[in-house]
């Protein structure tokens, strides 16, 4: 069907086509105005100037700068301020709170039925000592007594470890208790 179409297309156009040779020197003519044109073309080239680019590489640059500055944090931690203060309070704080994490672990590791309501109550009792620790660094920032203040802190630690070490006992306590009542038991 489509060939139909095409040859009905040429059928219909026959006659109309355009057969003639183009005059004599019609390439000549045509580089001719072809260079003429590409000389004119340069010389705007040259005397026009593209502020795009410098302009695209100005606002890379700022959106960089931007983005950098914003990754810096000019603000120290409380942590960083304390040390700054006081070395021997971040070397301490350092050693009590590895400690603490490791005694932490060992607590987490013997949660069981019996011994989930100590351990919990414990957990709560090292987050409001954690949060007095935090008020003691502020108090030691705003320039309290800092021998006073270092002493308290400490104590805070030495007090975080002491729970954790009687609950470790107590569960020791129970686990054997269970232990021992298991054994007793008979059918």
């Amino acid at each position: 069907m489509e060939k139909e179409n095409l040859e009905d297309l040429f059928k219909n156009l026959q006659g109309q086509f355009d057969t003639e040779e183009p005059v004599t020197g019609h390439q000549e003519r045509f580089f001719a105005k072809l260079n003429s044109n590409s000389d004119k073309t340069v010389s705007l080239s040259k005397t026009h100037f593209n502020w795009w680019k410098p302009l695209s590489i100005a606002a890379s640059l700022a959106l960089l700068v931007a983005l950098v500055y914003g990754q810096l944090d000019l603000n120290p931690s409380l942590e960083e301020q304390v040390a700054d203060i006081s070395p021997e309070v971040a070397n301490t704080q350092f050693y009590f709170a590895s400690l603490i994490e490791q005694q932490v672990k060992e607590l987490e590791a013997e949660e069981s039925p019996e011994t989930k309501k100590i351990i919990s109550d414990t957990m709560d009792q090292l987050k409001k000592l954690e949060r007095d620790y935090k008020i003691l660094e502020n108090e030691l920032l705003e320039g309290g007594n800092s021998k006073l203040i270092l002493s308290a802190m400490i104590t805070n630690f030495q007090t975080r470890i002491d729970l954790l070490n009687d609950v470790l006992n107590q569960i020791e306590t129970i686990k054997n208790l269970k232990k021992y009542d298991d054994e007793n038991f008979t059918i």
